[in-house]
């Protein structure tokens, strides 16, 4: 028995040696084509003019921390998440000494889920979830439905009214179960089916109608915090980011991972893909927004300056990829030149961190949500 577990272990260590001897050759081989860095091909590339943008709008009406929001297709309505805190006294009668009388202070935290009109600011439906931080949250393509979860390991999914009176959350419709809370979700390229990640370690696509699991996702080692679904309306790939600093290539039909980056230092907050599909960017607690292409299976740019010393909660692309913006933990968000490498801008507004950033589909404006509570859409 012995000799039988020394044998074991023996092949154990052995083939851990093969993976790394084979990490290792990959490695040089990507380095041989590695000729020059991004920044060096764009020297050539006309430098951006003066970059202006402003707060043009400002959402009030979450009680705490936003955490996460998305636009519709139309361009125009806005649904985000929050955590939400309320406090309630009571008095309560003691006939035992020495407490006659006495206050008790009971406090508890319900998720807000809100959909806005981002041209009026006007909330136009709003719902209480039964747990404490809502963490992810996105739009239906079809601007009919949306999907929210969170700490219940749960995505719910509620069909949109023009009758803003109706009671929404007798409606809600549990799609997908994780064993761990939700971090995000997002529809494919139908109402029918929608991708998770959680912190279970996994990604999950699901059937809408019937709640069926269609396909997993394994292979990330600890917590899944973002992911993105790949920009073509035939494409079967997103991409995922999570706690074990790994970036993660996902064909949905196998349910394989087809590739994987791990350059980055820390947790990565956000992934987003390039307008075209292929490369994507990511942002992270190491302080760094990196450039991954696909085509060259290799990160190509990075994204800092030693002044930035707080994480990138979230990333997006402008519409021509040119700008990369991204929000920070110290309350900014900053605009860089995707090819140069350089920041073009620094916006300033919010008070707490940004937790969420979108570009809007028409690419006119973003939108950007804090734990200042509010969201500002910007152009």
């Amino acid at each position: 028995m012995a000799t039988e577990a020394l044998h074991e272990n023996e092949t154990l260590a052995s083939l851990k040696s093969e993976a790394e001897s084979l990490k290792g050759k990959l490695e040089e081989e990507r380095a041989k084509l590695h000729d020059v860095e991004l920044h060096q091909v764009a020297e050539r590339v006309e430098a951006l003019g003066q970059f202006v943008m402003k707060t043009r709008r400002t959402l009030k009406g979450h009680g705490n921390k936003v955490l996460c929001m998305d636009w519709c297709k139309d361009k125009r309505r806005i649904v985000s998440s929050s955590q939400e805190c309320k406090v309630e006294i009571l008095r309560l009668h003691w006939d035992i000494q020495p407490l006659p009388h006495s206050l008790r202070f009971f406090s508890w935290k319900d998720g807000k889920v809100i959909v806005w009109d981002s041209f009026t600011t006007n909330k136009e439906h709003a719902v209480t979830m039964p747990c404490t931080w809502v963490m992810a949250c996105a739009y239906a393509p079809s601007g009919c439905a949306i999907a929210c979860g969170g700490l219940d390991n749960k995505c719910s999914v509620y069909p949109l009214t023009f009758d803003k009176n109706e009671n929404m959350a007798a409606k809600k419709k549990s799609v997908a179960m994780h064993t761990n809370y939700l971090s995000a979700c997002s529809f494919t390229n139908s109402d029918m089916q929608i991708l998770t990640a959680s912190g279970d370690g996994t990604c999950a696509l699901w059937d809408v109608e019937s709640g069926q699991l269609l396909q997993s996702f394994h292979g990330h080692g600890a917590d899944v915090l973002c992911l993105d679904l790949a920009p073509s309306e035939t494409g079967n790939t997103f991409v995922s980011g999570g706690c074990d600093k790994k970036a993660m290539v996902w064909d949905m039909r196998s349910g394989q991972c087809v590739q994987a980056f791990e350059t980055h230092e820390s947790d990565i907050n956000s992934v987003r893909y390039y307008p075209s599909g292929d490369a994507f960017a990511s942002g992270s607690d190491d302080a760094t927004c990196r450039l991954y292409d696909l085509r060259a299976d290799r990160e190509v740019a990075i994204y800092s300056k030693e002044s930035i010393i707080f994480g990138a909660s979230s990333v997006d692309f402008s519409l021509s990829g040119r700008l990369l913006f991204a929000g920070y933990n110290d309350y900014t968000i900053n605009v860089w030149d995707v090819l140069k490498g350089s920041r073009v801008s620094i916006l300033f507004g919010h008070e707490n961190r940004v937790s969420t950033l979108r570009v809007s589909p028409d690419g006119t404006a973003f939108c950007s949500g804090s734990w200042d509570h509010t969201l500002r859409v910007w152009a």
